[in-house]
């Protein structure tokens, strides 16, 4: 079955905002079984309706259809811990290269594969201060101009040291930072000194620019974590601290006491499902093994949204960066629901982002994804076809064709075909 429509051949892609026309997507299938037809128009979804039921032209213009029979369609994953400044380096022999031309191809590959993976949105976070000075976030802030219409890419500032007498050019740094174009104050108090005088710092940045906030650490003791909570809260646009999976290694009514201060507090936690990220950049020490217990907090009434973290660097060289991946291990390993889990890397993530809701349904923002399947179970499981749009435009595709050897038996068996094009001699597909 093809993906789509055939398309001009000057374009994989079909046209969207840009050329003034609106986008049908036709014949997809919705969590709730719906078989729908989707109109997007202006980067917004127009009109839902049954399958059928929808034109593909509106009265001020021409349009384009894509089918989508055979697709499930979600809202898009967002990546709200990604580490592109550090991708891809897993196997670059000697010293990773932190030249602002090195770093922004990493960061603009990764944020390219991450939106093929179905992520229109994502948080890097940038090292500043040690890496030499601001240059990364240069090449990060390069980037995000280069892939506008394509993906939204915002940066977290992360200083190494804020206290003390070292900590004096990192905070100024800091503050160099946000006036340069970061769009978040983050970093690491488990890497400084005094980690309490670490969160005061950030906090103090945050709020004097009116950032959000998005802090890596353990969690691991408790005491810390309520200083943290406490000092957090209330703090507008919002606190993220992330991988917390020190939580997990607590006593259950130590965690469950944690929780509680982080849900009052209004702290989301970020899980990184998929393995560790290196704290501070490739410098600092990995993660443990093991994930924040996510479901005691969602008990709790805690925002928990997962990320990939590593992607293929030293900390996780196999990592994938795929959200659907990072919603997969939370329903096999972590109990979630998969209607749970998908949130995770969507609404939830959306949410910590400080990005717009998104529903299959009209007025909401056109940001999709569509996925082979018709059911979120099987396309957490089998994720391989897969359609992204972004601003009411499609601006990735990926697709599959699984082939298997023909059966030696002279009867034929029955087994399932996918069509009858062209294969190798010998081979069918699947």
């Amino acid at each position: 079955m093809p993906d789509s429509q055939p398309q001009p051949p000057h374009s994989p892609f079909p046209s969207g905002p840009a050329g003034h026309g609106s986008l049908l997507l036709s014949g997809a299938r919705l969590i709730d079984g719906r078989t729908v037809d989707v109109r997007l128009h202006g980067g917004r979804i127009e009109a839902v309706g049954t399958a059928g039921s929808l034109s593909v032209a509106r009265p001020s213009g021409p349009g384009t259809r894509v089918d989508l029979t055979g697709y499930l369609l979600l809202p898009a994953p967002a990546e709200p811990h990604a580490h592109g400044d550090t991708a891809l380096t897993a196997d670059v022999p000697g010293p990773v290269s932190h030249e602002p031309e090195d770093v922004q191809r990493r960061v603009t590959e990764a944020a390219l594969l991450q939106l093929g993976h179905g992520a229109t949105a994502l948080r890097a976070h940038v090292r500043v201060g040690d890496v030499p000075g601001l240059g990364a976030l240069v090449a990060v802030l390069r980037a995000r101009r280069a892939l506008r219409g394509l993906a939204e890419l915002t940066a977290v500032a992360m200083p190494r040291v804020l206290t003390g007498v070292a900590g004096a050019d990192g905070l100024a740094m800091l503050r160099d930072a946000v006036k340069m174009g970061a769009d978040v104050v983050g970093g690491c108090p488990d890497l400084d000194p005094d980690p309490a005088g670490y969160v005061e710092a950030v906090l103090e940045v945050a709020a004097e620019h009116g950032c959000p906030v998005d802090l890596h650490t353990d969690a691991a003791d408790p005491a810390r974590l309520a200083r943290l909570a406490a000092m957090a809260g209330g703090l507008r646009p919002g606190v993220t601290v992330g991988p917390c999976d020190g939580l997990g290694r607590l006593p259950a009514d130590v965690a469950s006491r944690a929780a509680d201060q982080l849900a009052a507090a209004g702290v989301a936690v970020l899980c990184l499902p998929q393995g560790p990220c290196a704290q501070g950049g490739a410098g600092g020490a990995a993660h443990r093994e093991g994930t924040a217990p996510v479901r005691l907090l969602r008990a709790a009434g805690v925002r928990v949204t997962a990320g990939s973290g590593a992607l293929r660097d030293v900390s996780n060289p196999v990592g994938r960066g795929d959200p659907l991946e990072a919603a997969y291990l939370l329903a096999s390993r972590h109990g979630l629901r998969p209607e749970e889990a998908y949130d995770a890397v969507s609404g939830a993530a959306r949410a910590t982002l400080g990005l717009p809701e998104v529903r299959v349904d009209a007025g909401f923002p056109a940001e999709l994804l569509a996925v082979r399947g018709d059911r979120l179970a099987g396309a957490l499981s089998l994720a391989y076809g897969r359609i992204v749009v972004h601003r009411g435009r499609v601006v990735a595709r990926t697709s599959a064709v699984r082939e298997y050897g023909d059966t030696t038996a002279s009867a034929d068996p029955g087994l399932p075909r996918q069509g009858r094009g062209w294969r190798p001699e010998g081979w069918g597909t699947a």
